[in-house]
């Protein structure tokens, strides 16, 4: 937390879409108007994935290529410089932001510097709320804050990804994990990702950790 470097286990080929990890900047986007009302819409697309609320999210931020800015605008706040938040919906039946291109290593950097942005206690509450049936991966851990992301490729393969905060005694970790199994399942792929994860926290003791500030 609060670095701006990496480590990384595998190195990841290509950049891939953000799928529902993108549906953290935008509610901190949407939670920095200060709209009560969009509290519910908040809750709901980050505990549940609530597809439904993050559209809600989305509208109220103005026209497409203007809630693109917003979000854009967050991910700037918190150290990317790279990621171009995705405006027009490009497979029907998918969300337009959610087809963001958003490679792992800005991901976590972005997730490093979350904790200590403006308002981001208005997101990091809710991730650590998170519904159990979406509690794999880093969801094993006590206390971690996390939104995971998935959805299938053109030809049916699942990418399954997730983004977090893995707490420890000698401060946090900024974690992003992408996984396509061979099979190409979703359930297969959070498999994967809850291995990755559980290594990870029996290493914990070893991990890169700091505190904002």
């Amino acid at each position: 937390m609060g670095a701006d470097t990496t480590s990384t286990l595998l190195p990841a080929t290509g950049t891939d879409v953000a799928w529902s990890t993108i549906k953290v900047p935008l509610a901190l986007a949407v939670a920095r108007d200060g709209d009560s009302a969009m509290s519910t819409s908040i809750e709901a697309a980050l505990t549940q994935s609530d597809n439904s609320a993050a559209e809600e999210l989305w509208s109220s931020l103005g026209p497409p290529s203007t809630a693109a800015g917003r979000v854009g605008e967050i991910l700037r706040d918190g150290g990317d410089s790279t990621t171009v938040v995705q405006s027009q919906r490009l497979r029907p039946g998918f969300t337009a932001f959610g087809q963001t291109s958003w490679s792992l290593p800005a991901q976590a950097r972005w997730m490093a510097a979350l904790p200590c942005l403006a308002d981001a206690n208005a997101v990091l509450d809710p991730m650590k709320r998170v519904i159990p049936s979406q509690q794999w991966g880093l969801g094993i851990a006590d206390g971690a804050a996390l939104k995971g992301g998935w959805g299938p490729d053109p030809s049916g393969t699942y990418l399954v990804r997730q983004m977090g905060i893995l707490a420890t005694g000698r401060g946090s970790t900024a974690i992003a994990i992408s996984a396509r199994a061979d099979d190409g399942t979703f359930a297969s792929g959070t498999q994967l990702v809850t291995s990755v994860a559980r290594w990870l926290i029996a290493r914990q003791g070893r991990l890169p950790t700091g505190n904002c500030g």
